[in-house]
């Protein structure tokens, strides 16, 4: 029988799709998918409109934006083919690195064959790079205990209520892994305002992938600003180890967080550096759409050492991280104003 031969609602079509309830809406505000509607208004899936929303699903994963992907499904061949031509191209780097590793262990089995044991090095060359890990005594409030956090994930969320202790803990671990960037509030400076800019007109590919990641995100709703323009700036740097942000949310309107979140998880992937945010708005940290690769650290108001909590009902720590978000209207009348000069 065919997994769709049954028609989903508008949860079920999401999880199967592997993206979020607000991603479903999305594509149908923009006229990419038409689900039917029952006599109460809710929408329903079936095995054609969910075959439609599987190809937006993969073409949003290659890296289009929704105009381009609504112009693909009308038959616009070049901007297909200039998508396959960049994802061939990180698949072929994939299988070489594969391909090099195979050849390696084929040469060492020579070796040990003829009596060669393998030259200092070597060895490591054949594993994959495993996931990162960090570990650390931690900062005051919690007293010098050891925090130990393996298996980083590509996108990480930072979350604790006020005086918990998140912002030591973030600025921390950008200390701790090689490599590391923290970028806080005084981004919205005007002093570091001006460097984010300079960095732009001096430096042509990472203007151009600022401007590519903008127009992917204001085609996904968001709204032009400078604080997004920073955040931009910091993403798309080229850098070696994790980036760290403070409240990643700060001057970005509900649309624009919503957008974010959503290149976020296209961008950042297992093959890059990872990203920290901290965060207190449900807009970036939709508990209902937190991905595989995607953890929650989450600084317990009783400053208990960090955690690492489940996105999921009933998992140690869950309810207190739900407690902890607030809508971006909310955040927008409780948050402090940024500092400017």
């Amino acid at each position: 029988m065919n997994d769709f031969a049954v028609r989903l609602n508008a949860s079920d079509a999401a999880r199967r799709l592997g993206v979020s309830n607000k991603a479903l809406r999305l594509y149908e505000q923009h006229g990419l998918l038409s689900p039917a509607r029952t006599t109460a208004g809710y929408r329903v899936y079936d095995a054609a409109e969910m075959a439609r929303a599987a190809e937006v699903v993969a073409l949003r994963a290659l890296g289009l934006n929704l105009a381009q992907v609504a112009s693909v499904l009308k038959g616009d061949r070049q901007t297909l083919a200039d998508a396959l031509a960049i994802h061939e191209a990180t698949l072929d780097g994939e299988i070489r690195e594969r391909l090099h590793r195979m050849d390696t262990v084929r040469s060492l089995r020579a070796g040990l064959d003829a009596g060669r044991m393998p030259a200092e090095g070597e060895l490591p060359g054949l594993i994959e790079q495993a996931a990162p890990s960090v570990a650390f005594d931690l900062p005051w409030p919690w007293g010098r205990e050891r925090f130990e956090m393996r298996d980083i994930r590509p996108l990480n969320y930072i979350i604790g209520s006020l005086g918990s202790g998140k912002t030591r803990l973030a600025m921390q671990l950008a200390q701790a892994m090689p490599g590391g960037t923290f970028l806080g509030l005084d981004r919205l400076q005007e002093t570091s305002v001006a460097h984010a800019l300079q960095s732009l007109e001096h430096n042509a590919a990472l203007r151009s992938a600022v401007t590519r990641a903008e127009g992917w995100l204001l085609d996904d709703g968001a709204e032009s600003s400078q604080a997004l323009t920073v955040l931009l700036v910091a993403l798309e740097a080229e850098r070696a180890g994790a980036l760290v942000i403070d409240m990643v949310e700060q001057e970005l309107t509900q649309p624009t967080q919503e957008a974010l979140i959503r290149y976020l998880r296209h961008a950042v992937g297992p093959r890059k550096p990872p990203c920290f945010l901290m965060t207190r708005s449900s807009s970036i940290l939709d508990l209902s759409a937190v991905g595989p690769h995607e953890a929650i650290i989450l600084c317990p108001a009783n400053h208990s050492p960090p955690v690492r909590v489940a996105p999921y009902a009933g998992a140690p720590g869950f309810e207190a991280v739900a407690t902890c978000l607030a809508s971006p209207d909310v955040r927008a009348r409780v948050a402090a104003p940024p500092l400017m000069v």
